[in-house]
C-alpha cells in the first residue's frame, strides 16, 4: 500500500507540473477577490508549507508508530515566507521538489506503520498514518484544481469528514 501512496502522490506531481509552469508570473501574483484570498503564487506556497508540515508527521509515524503534533496557522506561514514576491517558476520547482522527496518517503514507510496514529492541532481522535498521506494527496490536488481555475475542485477527505460532522439544519 505504501508504493500506491507514493504512486499516487508522484502522479499527481508530475501530472501538475506542465499545468502550473503554463501560468505566468503576472497571472500567478493576481489575487482573484481581491487582498482578502490568496494569489496562485499564495496558494501554491501553501502547499509548500503544508507539504513541509506533512513531512514530519509521516517521517514521525512512519518511525515512531505514532505522531501528535500542532496544526499550523497558514495565514501566518503564506505570509512569514513572502510567496507573493518570489518567482512563480522558483515556487512551482520548490513544491515539485518537495513533493517528490515526500514521495520517497512515503515510499519507504514501513507497511505495518501504515496504521500508526496520528494526532493532529490537539485532536482527542487520532487518524491513522495512511488516512493522512491521502489526504495530503487530495488536499494539494483541491487546491490546485482552484488556482489553475477549474471547473471542478476536488474534495478532500478530512473536508468530507467536516462537512459530515457538522449539522446541516
Amino acid at each position: 500500500m505504501e508504493q500506491e501512496l507514493s504512486d499516487f502522490l508522484r502522479t499527481t506531481i508530475e501530472r501538475e507540473l506542465p499545468e502550473l509552469r503554463r501560468l505566468s508570473n503576472e497571472a500567478a501574483t493576481i489575487r482573484p477577490n481581491g487582498e482578502s484570498s490568496w494569489s496562485p503564487k499564495e496558494e501554491l506556497g501553501h502547499l509548500i508549507d503544508s507539504a513541509a508540515n506533512n513531512h514530519m508527521r509521516f517521517v514521525r509515524g512512519a518511525l515512531d508508530g505514532v505522531y501528535r503534533g500542532p496544526g499550523y496557522a497558514q495565514n501566518d506561514w503564506v505570509t512569514i515566507h513572502g510567496y507573493q514576491e518570489m518567482p512563480w517558476d522558483e515556487i512551482v520547482s520548490t513544491w515539485f521538489s518537495y513533493n517528490q522527496l515526500l514521495a520517497r518517503v512515503v515510499a519507504n514507510v514501513p507497511e505495518n506503520r501504515l496504521d500508526a496514529d496520528c494526532f493532529i492541532g490537539g485532536k482527542e481522535t487520532p487518524e491513522t498514518l495512511a488516512f493522512i498521506i491521502e489526504d495530503y494527496v487530495f488536499h494539494m490536488q483541491h487546491h490546485i484544481d482552484h488556482l489553475l481555475g477549474r471547473e471542478l475542485v476536488t474534495v478532500y477527505p478530512s473536508q468530507a469528514r467536516a462537512r459530515a460532522r457538522t449539522p446541516t439544519f
